[in-house]
């Protein structure tokens, strides 16, 4: 038992429980249309909260500063106390169980709430990749696939606990997740590099459980959408996925068990060796020092500044210091591509109960959507771990390239949202989510190859800076203000003023048809400026990224077998 709690497969187990309830921030589609009708927002309104809940998920330089002088048990504290209090006022507002707040205080809450999500993920990435460091491309897909799991998840938990009412899911989000990082809070820790040699074969059975979850997750969300569910089917939907959630908790008591029986083998004693003694020479006499001794004085070395260290970067894949890191041009060419991609694709997503509102889709079919993207989210992470990681193994293919192709494909989905046909908007949430999620991981991933480890948990969370400005940009200012201005056109033409209307809809597919035709070109751009990353780091993906980490994992086994001796 206790081998099986201290040891890094347990850890794994909590880490993947942990970011399988992280991921509120992606049920906005949810429960936004219940904060727009109760509190009277607008489009633009209900964009600007959806812009402030992605500044909150994507502001994470307070947590990996926090984590560079604290240990990682404080880490999942505080973001399960931001958890907690963030998504328990928006809760308090929706019922009118406080005064109705003003728009910049649901704008703080959401942010709060929201920013939570960084602590979990720099808790919990940070040690797993330092953990597991040769497989950080599948480790990482692998958590990151469970963040997105997390909205198919926890749509299914709170059917099953409060029914169909969207309010009670912000009350489910603000204690359910903070519940979890403290039931595991001493489990998520630093460890000894070491290798197993059936690693990558527990790691594909991880991969075979997350996507037993989200298959069966699609099916049951087609279902709910084909036929109206009771509650008791509600309960044994959501109590079938927790227990596919429970697998990996089988899977680290057998390698724990193994692990504990090779610790118990004795040890062969080594094999005799026969030495054999030479004769001693005689000492010779100690050479005298020379009668006129030359000294010598060491000058001192000139220290250089600030600036001059900045600019005087390492090798790529070597430890970056933070202000280098952020410095280089590398890291500029990322902010692009995040710019582009994640800010982009999260309008999408924020935007989604509302596109399928605008094409005349019930609200059945849209929370349908909303799955789909949580899904086909994961699916996109998993998939850049596991196929990025397969592909520079054995073809040294650069991630930074399987990022432009992601970015390309993104494209196409908005352009599919611009110009709908019948089903297109399916195709258009599977496209969108699956190119999130994959961005997400690969953007992690490159951070952690091009500079180092050592600075981890601070460079991660500055390389997403840019996704929150995008959404700003794409939400608020470009998709917003023309959704706003095509449903005043609408109401002009049936002779009404705003002040008519509680809530303004705009409907039909021109409500989104430019906005999205902007996005396209946004994407596309950002896929020719991700070309330069790739132009840049191609020589350093050809060579052996990982050879410095298999030294240490090597070093490490030494040491363990002398010690058990």
């Amino acid at each position: 038992m206790v081998q099986m709690i201290r040891g890094r497969w347990f850890m794994m187990f909590a880490s993947f429980v942990i970011m399988a309830g992280a991921g509120a921030t992606y049920l906005f589609g949810t429960y936004s249309k219940a904060i727009k009708q109760t509190l009277g927002y607008t489009q633009t309104t209900l964009n600007l909260l959806g812009f402030f809940k992605d500044l909150g998920s994507n502001i994470g330089v307070f947590s990996g500063l926090i984590a560079e002088v604290t240990p990682t048990w404080f880490v999942l504290l505080a973001g399960a106390a931001t958890n907690f209090v963030g998504y328990f006022m928006i809760w308090l507002a929706v019922t009118a169980k406080i005064p109705k707040p003003k728009v910049w205080q649901m704008c703080l809450y959401i942010c709060i709430g929201a920013n939570s999500q960084n602590f979990a993920n720099t808790g919990v990435l940070v040690t797993c990749l330092k953990n597991f460091p040769e497989s950080r491309g599948i480790m990482l897909g692998l958590l990151k696939g469970f963040t997105g799991l997390s909205g198919a998840f926890m749509t299914q938990v709170y059917l099953a606990v409060y029914g169909n009412d969207s309010k009670s899911l912000l009350l489910l989000i603000g204690w359910f997740p903070a519940a979890i990082s403290i039931f595991f809070v001493a489990t998520i820790r630093p460890m000894k590099i070491v290798r197993g040699y059936n690693e990558i074969r527990v790691f594909y059975h991880f991969l075979y459980v997350a996507l037993s979850i989200a298959f069966f997750s699609m099916v049951v969300t087609i279902l709910q959408k084909q036929f109206k569910f009771t509650h008791a089917e509600y309960v044994a939907s959501a109590a079938t996925i927790s227990c596919l959630l429970l697998i990996p908790l089988f899977i680290a008591i057998r390698e724990e068990h193994y692990l504990w029986i090779q610790k118990k083998q004795p040890v062969k004693p080594p094999t005799a060796i026969a030495i054999e003694k030479l004769p001693l020479e005689e000492p010779k006499a100690p050479a005298l020092p020379p009668s006129n001794p030359i000294q010598i004085k060491e000058t001192p070395k000139p220290k250089s500044s600030c600036c001059a260290n900045i600019c005087m970067t390492p090798d790529r894949g070597e430890d970056y210091g933070i202000l280098q890191a952020l410095f280089s041009i590398d890291m500029l060419l990322i902010l692009i591509a995040t710019f582009c991609g994640l800010g982009t694709n999260l309008t999408a997503v924020d935007n989604m109960g509302q596109i399928g509102e605008s094409l005349g889709y019930p609200t059945l079919t849209i929370s349908t959507f909303v799955s789909l993207i949580s899904i086909w989210n994961f699916c996109g992470r998993v998939f850049a771990g596991f196929v990025s990681e397969i592909l520079l193994e054995k073809l040294s293919f650069p991630r930074p390239l399987m990022i432009a192709a992601v970015l390309f494909l993104s494209s196409i989905g908005h352009l599919l949202i611009a110009f709908p046909r019948p089903g297109t908007l399916y195709v258009a949430s599977v496209i969108v989510g699956f190119c999130y999620g994959a961005q997400l991981t690969l953007l992690y991933t490159v951070i952690s190859e091009l500079f180092g480890l050592k600075h981890y948990a601070t460079l991660f969370n500055c390389g997403q800076l840019a996704s929150p400005l995008g959404s700003y940009v794409f939400n608020v200012m470009v998709s917003g203000r023309l959704y706003d201005k095509e449903a005043l056109k609408q109401l002009a033409q049936k002779g009404m003023t705003r002040d008519s209307v509680k809530e303004l809809t705009c409907i039909g597919q021109q409500c989104y048809q430019l906005p999205f035709i902007i996005l396209a070109a946004v994407a596309l751009f950002g896929a020719i400026s991700t070309l330069i990353l790739v132009m840049r780091t191609r020589k350093f993906y050809k060579g052996d990224i990982y050879k410095r980490f298999r030294e240490e994992a090597k070093a490490a086994e030494m040491e363990m077998t002398l010690a058990s001796r």
